[in-house]
């Protein structure tokens, strides 16, 4: 290998390799959270989801800025992202039984994932005093959390839960507490990162609508014309929702992003934008993916009431949080999205007797009616040009 170059590895302001293979990762965790609201559609299905998805999410934000921070490329910290890929497989399976048999499986390796990147940190910002202090406090607070998280992971019952809550307020604390601290950040990586876990997030949409529909072939069913035209529906629905993060408002906040000079100031931006506001929108998808499976298992039955509104808080979830990171960065209201929102509401209202594949049409004509009408208004409307009125010609 001696007459292989490679370039100097220098600090990049790319994703490296190493962390996409760690997101893709998640998408067996992300595979089992689904799994868990198709068979547990309830509140308290839906809360346990919350408080899973959670802790997952906090695990995966402090790699990205771990990564933001360090150089990506550097082989230590692609060993460290090669372990941590492989601790995410027993934390992704043990999502079978989080509240039960494997709890302290599933606390032990959450642990293990929030502590990575803090060290990593640590041990590689050797020039930055103030980074490497607000590093330090933030490993703080994130080690009493772990210490909350595997303690519930050794109870049961109601200790275990509140004893997670309990962890989970500890780690959003300290978010909020980072803010008025001093971070390094690289705007073009924070944008790349969460776009590439958005596309993951959409893949296990994908993995939603086909794993039913290979189970129902399997078993001698055929592909029939209702399920051809579920399939179809839930592929449309997945690209809308692609074409609302990604054509637009994904390049803008990066683009704002980029435009703010004071670090501290960039800084809570990453963690507004990003760590919160990512939180709902990728947490939407895997809502979304969940009533998406009901249908392709039932495409020609009314829609549960549980999962027709499952499908109601993932797509509007997910519209709203773009809807907020754009508020954010620019104060500006994404109208047409807002709209969206309460004429789904009442679309969901309605449809109690409609079949599944119905319903998942209609959804998409009004995701295909709200872009296209917000495309008009941005992109035609404001350029056209306003005419002044001629002048009268006198008598």
């Amino acid at each position: 290998m001696r007459n292989v170059p490679i370039p100097t590895r220098e600090e990049d302001f790319t994703a490296d390799p190493a962390e996409l293979f760690f997101d893709l990762s998640f998408v067996f965790a992300f595979s089992r959270l689904v799994f868990h609201l198709v068979h547990d559609p309830t509140f308290e299905g839906f809360g346990e989801f919350v408080l899973l998805f959670t802790l997952i999410w906090i695990a995966w934000s402090n790699f990205t800025w771990s990564a933001n921070a360090v150089a990506g490329n550097s082989r230590f910290v692609r060993a460290v992202f090669m372990l941590a890929t492989a601790i995410s497989l027993p934390m992704a399976a043990s999502l079978a039984a989080p509240f039960g048999d494997a709890s302290i499986v599933f606390a032990g390796t959450v642990s293990a994932i929030l502590t990575m990147p803090m060290l990593t940190s640590g041990a590689l910002l050797t020039d930055e005093r103030s980074v490497r202090s607000s590093n330090h406090r933030y490993l703080l607070f994130t080690l009493a959390a772990i210490v909350l998280l595997l303690v519930g992971g050794l109870s049961s019952g109601a200790w275990q839960i509140g004893l997670w809550i309990c962890s989970v307020a500890v780690l959003v604390f300290n978010t909020v507490d980072a803010g008025s601290n001093d971070w390094l950040v690289r705007p073009g990586h924070f944008a790349e990162r969460h776009g590439l876990i958005v596309i993951i997030a959409l893949g296990e949409v994908l993995v939603a609508i086909g794993a039913p529909v290979v189970e129902a072939l399997s078993d001698g069913n055929q592909l029939d014309g209702s399920l051809v035209l579920a399939l179809t529906a839930s592929g449309l629905l997945a690209g809308l929702l692609w074409w609302s993060y990604f054509d637009r408002p994904l390049p803008a906040l990066e683009r704002r992003h980029a435009e703010l000079s004071d670090p501290n100031d960039s800084a809570r931006f990453a963690r507004d934008v990003y760590t919160y506001n990512h939180y709902f929108i990728v947490g939407a998808i895997l809502v979304a993916a969940a009533a998406l499976e009901e249908i392709m298992l039932h495409p020609t039955d009314p829609l549960p009431n549980a999962f027709r509104w499952m499908l109601f808080t993932g797509i509007s979830m997910y519209l709203l949080g773009v809807a907020l990171s754009v508020f954010r960065a620019f104060s500006a209201l994404a109208v047409e999205r807002l709209a969206a929102v309460a004429a789904l509401a009442v679309l969901i209202a309605l449809a109690v007797s409609l079949d599944g594949v119905w319903l998942l049409i209609l959804v998409d004509v009004l995701l295909l009616v709200v872009l296209a009408v917000e495309h008009y208004r941005v992109e035609v409307v404001r350029r056209v040009p306003a005419v002044s009125p001629k002048p009268s010609t006198p008598q």
